[in-house]
């Protein structure tokens, strides 16, 4: 396969050590028709059915209904203003560029029959479908996230080429807290002892929160979302999901799937479950690395790949175009003021735009391999980003090199994380690069570009307001 994985990991429990779900819960990723949608939910005696799709932060927004009217034709609508307000729930002022619709008119909630499920956490027979958007004329909405990816998606299928991905998805386990002013902390174990740092690719690491681990892997099954592997990372309670490699579109159904799957489990257990960037100060963030291939679509073989098994030129502009255009896509993959906590020397995480086999002191890492599974690493992206977006704009990099005939640098063999950084130190220098560069709005489009970044300038201006406490430590008294 295209991005097999070789990388070495700590697998907690493998499938056939889980208790099988019951045939009355489990997602069968067969659902083609009405008919089948509706014997479906009766099989399985759902009552209520939640339609959710991503808004621009990834979180699910929807309508639930009863599972009767669900198959009754019943025509889903949502405003179009969810698209156009911050994560804190607010709305930016307007710019040249960043219009509101003043009728705040209808947009539609199209189910994806193939992404129905039960929502295993529920007490009463729930079941959840993804939707794609479209307008009141069936035309698809561009600037929703589903939507943006499926077109990068076209502009590879016109080219005859598919692209293969495998996430990995980083996260906290913290302690609850509900005032925003105190720091996190990690969270007690089963030991009684709350968890130190520096416990990477640990079992007693994993095994402090092995009843919430087993209904992650429960909760994961029952939905048809597929585990790879599972490790303890380096920071206090920080644990790693590798998802298996497949077609973008439902890798990324999946990541957004999973984050709110693990959120479920870990408040079931008195816990949160983070996927902020950087939640702890002087410890590392968390990422969302990605791995990237791309196959004939007639033939499945690995366009990163020659026939004899050396590196192919598309395998290079590939690795041209990301050095090129993700420095200034970085916003889609690194959201949030806080994102670039993390993009900082001494984290952890690449603060440049280098590329360098099996280097993981690299923005760009190309693992040990056979020809057929030769990928690209991306590791710069957080695990706060939409997945659809980060996937889109990691995908139209690559392509955009592919296209242009980008040449690489050469690779780098030493540690590539020392000296300058080469990235967007920022939120708003993250924005003005993407805004500025022409082959990205050929991609992504003028309202898409408008809108998000008119979405990111208000949530930057609502964290201005905020005073820190560095603030009030080192100006109070001082200046």
């Amino acid at each position: 396969m295209a991005a097999k994985k070789v990388r070495s990991k700590i697998i907690h429990k493998t499938p056939s050590a889980q208790p099988k779900p019951s045939p009355t819960t489990l997602n069968t990723r067969g659902v083609s028709s009405w008919k089948e949608a509706a014997e479906w939910l009766r099989a399985r005696g759902i009552e209520d059915i939640e339609c959710i799709t991503p808004d621009l932060a990834g979180v699910p927004r929807g309508k639930m209904m009863p599972s009767s009217k669900f198959t009754s034709n019943t025509s889903l609508a949502l405003p179009s203003a969810i698209y156009r307000h911050t994560i804190s729930g607010e709305y930016p002022d307007e710019t040249e560029e960043f219009r509101y619709d003043s009728r705040d008119s209808d947009i539609k909630l199209v189910p994806d029959l193939s992404t129905l499920s039960v929502v295993p956490w529920e007490t009463d027979p729930t079941a959840q479908v993804i939707c794609d958007i479209v307008d009141t004329d069936g035309k698809a909405v561009s600037y929703t996230p589903r939507n943006v990816l499926k077109h990068v998606m076209d502009l590879y299928r016109q080219k005859g080429w598919k692209p293969v991905v495998a996430p990995e998805i980083e996260f906290y386990l913290v302690a609850k807290n509900d005032d925003p002013d105190y720091p996190l902390k990690p969270p007690t174990g089963r030991s009684g002892r709350s968890i130190q740092g520096g416990q990477g690719y640990s079992m007693a690491g994993i095994n402090e929160f092995d009843e919430l681990i087993d209904d992650i892997y429960h909760f994961s099954a029952a939905q048809g979302l597929e585990i790879d592997t599972l490790i303890h990372e380096e920071g206090p309670a920080q644990l790693e999901i590798n998802l298996r490699h497949g077609d973008p579109v439902e890798l990324a159904d999946q990541v957004f799937m999973f984050k709110r799957t693990i959120r479920e489990a870990a408040m079931g257990h008195g816990i949160y479950a983070t996927f902020m960037a950087k939640p702890m100060q002087g410890q590392a963030g968390s990422a969302m690395h990605i791995h990237q291939s791309v196959v004939d679509a007639k033939t499945g073989k690995n366009i990163f790949s020659n026939a004899d098994g050396t590196p192919s030129k598309e395998f290079f502009h590939f690795i041209g175009g990301m050095q090129a255009f993700v420095p200034k896509t970085l916003v889609m993959m690194a959201p949030y003021v806080n994102s670039y906590r993390r993009l900082t020397p001494g984290m952890a995480a690449p603060v440049n735009n280098a590329w360098g086999n099996d280097n993981r002191t690299t923005a760009f890492r190309v693992p040990f391999s056979d020809a057929a599974a030769r990928r690209v690493e991306n590791r710069l992206p957080s695990s706060d980003a939409n997945p659809y977006l980060a996937l889109a704009a990691s995908l139209a990099c690559g392509l955009l090199g592919m296209m242009r005939g980008v040449e690489p640098t050469p690779p780098s063999d030493g540690t590539a994380n020392e000296g300058s950084v080469e990235l967007p130190r920022g939120l708003l220098e993250g924005l003005s690069l993407l805004e500025t560069e022409p082959a990205l709005r050929e991609i992504f489009g003028d309202e898409f570009i408008g809108m998000y970044a008119g979405v990111k300038r208000g949530e930057f201006e609502t964290f201005m307001q905020v005073i820190s406490p560095w603030e009030r430590e080192y100006l109070l008294l001082n200046v």
